[in-house]
C-alpha cells in the first residue's frame, strides 16, 4: 500500500509521523531562532557599509546550514548522534560532550513544543491539504515567538512568506474562503498600523514594531478577517498578564520593551483551532 494511502488509512500513524517530524522540524527552528538575528545584523552591516563607500571584508559564510552547529563555550562540533531531538539532550544529560557547559533546556524544550504540536495538528484536522497548511503555519510561529522573545525583531524572511502562503492555500478554501482571507491579510495590517499612530500621537513612542502588523496581516490571510477580534483579544489579554506579572514578580523594568509578537502568535495558534467555534460561542 503506498504510504499515502496508508496515513490516509491510519489517522494514528499520520498522528505518528507528524509528531516525529515536528521534532526533526523543531531541532532546526532552534537554528532559525539562534542563527537568523545574525545573519540579519550581518546584512544589516554590510548595507550600512555600502551607503559609507566602505568595502566589507569577506568573511566565513554564515546561514542556516553553514557552519556545523557547535558549542558555544568550547567550540566543539556538534555530531549527528548528539543532535536527536530531545534523545540526545537527555543522554548527554544537558551537557556538552567535550567541556561539559550546560545546554539551555529550551532546545529540547521547542522540540517537544514542536513534536506535540505537530502530532496535534494531525489529529485536529486529519489527513489533508489543511494538516500540510496548518504544519507550515505553526512551525513560523513559533519561530517568530523565539526570536521576537530573544531580539524583538519580526523578521520578514518569515512574516512576508506567510501572508502569501496563506492566500495560496486559502485559494481553495482550505481555512477560509479566498475574499476573506484577502481581507483578513488587509485588516490584519492596518488595524494594528492605526494602534500604532493613535499610540505614537497621544504620547510621542512606539507602542509597537511593523513586524507585529505584518504578523497578524498572516493570520487574516491563513484564517480570515471574522477571526481577527478573537486572536487580538486573546494575545492582548495573555500580554497583559504575563507583562504585569513580569513587572510584579520578576522586576522587569516598567520602560523595558516586552514583545508582543509571542502573544499575536498565541492568539493565532488558538484561533487556527477554535477561532470560529470561539466566535460561534460569543455571538450565539
Amino acid at each position: 500500500m503506498p504510504l499515502l494511502e496508508l496515513l490516509r488509512a491510519s489517522p494514528a500513524l499520520l498522528i505518528a509521523l507528524c509528531a516525529v517530524l515536528g521534532l526533526m522540524v523543531g531541532s532546526f527552528l532552534n537554528v532559525v531562532v539562534y542563527r537568523l538575528p545574525k545573519m540579519l545584523e550581518r546584512e544589516w552591516q554590510d548595507q550600512c557599509a555600502s551607503l559609507k563607500g566602505e568595502e566589507t571584508p569577506p568573511g566565513t559564510p554564515f546561514n542556516l546550514v553553514v557552519p556545523r552547529s557547535a558549542c558555544p563555550s568550547c567550540g566543539h562540533k556538534i555530531t549527528a548522534l548528539e543532535n536527536v531531538p530531545l534523545l540526545s539532550y537527555a543522554f548527554l544529560r544537558g551537557r556538552c560532550s567535550q567541556c561539559k557547559a550546560k545546554i539551555s533546556v529550551r532546545y529540547p524544550l521547542v522540540e517537544l513544543l514542536t513534536g506535540a504540536l505537530s502530532g496535534f495538528i494531525a489529529w485536529h484536522f486529519g489527513y489533508g491539504w489543511a494538516t500540510v497548511g496548518a504544519l507550515i503555519f505553526c512551525w513560523s510561529l513559533i519561530a517568530l515567538t523565539f526570536i521576537d522573545f530573544d531580539t524583538q525583531l519580526l523578521p520578514d524572511g518569515i512574516t512576508q512568506p506567510l501572508i502569501w502562503l496563506g492566500l495560496v492555500f486559502n485559494m481553495s478554501g482550505t481555512f477560509t474562503e479566498l475574499q476573506t482571507a484577502v481581507i483578513g491579510a488587509i485588516a490584519g495590517y492596518l488595524s494594528l498600523w492605526l494602534v500604532y499612530w493613535l499610540f505614537k500621537f497621544a504620547t510621542g513612542k512606539d507602542g509597537m514594531g511593523f513586524g507585529d502588523f505584518k504578523l497578524l496581516s498572516a493570520a487574516g490571510a491563513w484564517l480570515g478577517w471574522q477571526v481577527l477580534p478573537v486572536v487580538i483579544l486573546l494575545s492582548s489579554v495573555v500580554g497583559a498578564v504575563v507583562g504585569i506579572a513580569l513587572i510584579l514578580f520578576a522586576r522587569h523594568g516598567r520602560h523595558v520593551p516586552i514583545p508582543f509578537g509571542p502573544y499575536l502568535a498565541g492568539g493565532a495558534m488558538i484561533a487556527l483551532f477554535w477561532g470560529n467555534a470561539i466566535m460561534r460561542a460569543y455571538l450565539g
